[in-house]
């Protein structure tokens, strides 16, 4: 998305875009968006150096898991920390373009409703991936926590739920719960 919040490659027209994601428009958002990514200056090269000769097998791959991630499929196995491990070089700004592009994507394809099953996941894996890689005293960038700010606000307890009438949101912040923190208190180390 640019500053102006008109998607910069409009490949859907606003009128086309899905209200709800399918197998078959995900796998069109998937490749639709390693087509950018193999073409960008930044991530082209990243991406080319360890998928070369295998992007037939890489992008059912990325179908699989976003199907699993948006559509409850669980049809995918892998470990996303692990299959990142290996790519060399990367630095922060190769987070914030993916993220750039990914949204981008996915913001030219879907309604906003939808839109927003792809970015919480996109901006919390992204968050996860970069704390791996960067360590945990890793400052997130704050362009990118305004985003999942935006996306996912801060979830509610049982108690502000039945309140407001808002159903609960169960869940973990990222994909896997972080070791010696308590459910209770994020920042209080399990004894």
């Amino acid at each position: 998305m640019n500053s102006d919040s008109t998607p910069l490659s409009p490949d859907v027209p606003p009128s086309s875009r899905y209200a709800e994601p399918t197998e078959a428009n995900i796998r069109e958002l998937v490749y639709a968006f390693y087509d950018r990514v193999r073409a960008d200056a930044l991530l082209g090269p990243v991406f080319d150096a360890v998928l070369a000769g295998r992007w037939d097998d890489h992008l059912p791959k990325m179908c699989t898991f976003w199907g699993s991630l948006v559509l409850g499929a669980k049809q995918y196995r892998g470990n996303v920390q692990q299959a990142h491990a290996p790519l060399d070089g990367v630095e922060p700004r190769h987070f914030s373009r993916w993220l750039h592009l990914f949204l981008d994507t996915v913001e030219s394809r879907y309604e906003p409703a939808a839109a927003v099953r792809f970015m919480e996941p996109a901006l919390r894996i992204a968050q996860s991936l970069q704390l791996s890689r960067f360590g945990w005293d890793y400052v997130i960038p704050a362009e990118q926590q305004a985003l999942l700010d935006l996306v996912a606000p801060k979830r509610q307890g049982k108690d502000e739920a039945r309140d407001a009438h808002v159903p609960e949101r169960r869940g973990e912040p990222f994909p896997a719960k972080i070791i010696g923190r308590t459910a209770d208190d994020g920042d209080t180390p399990a004894r």
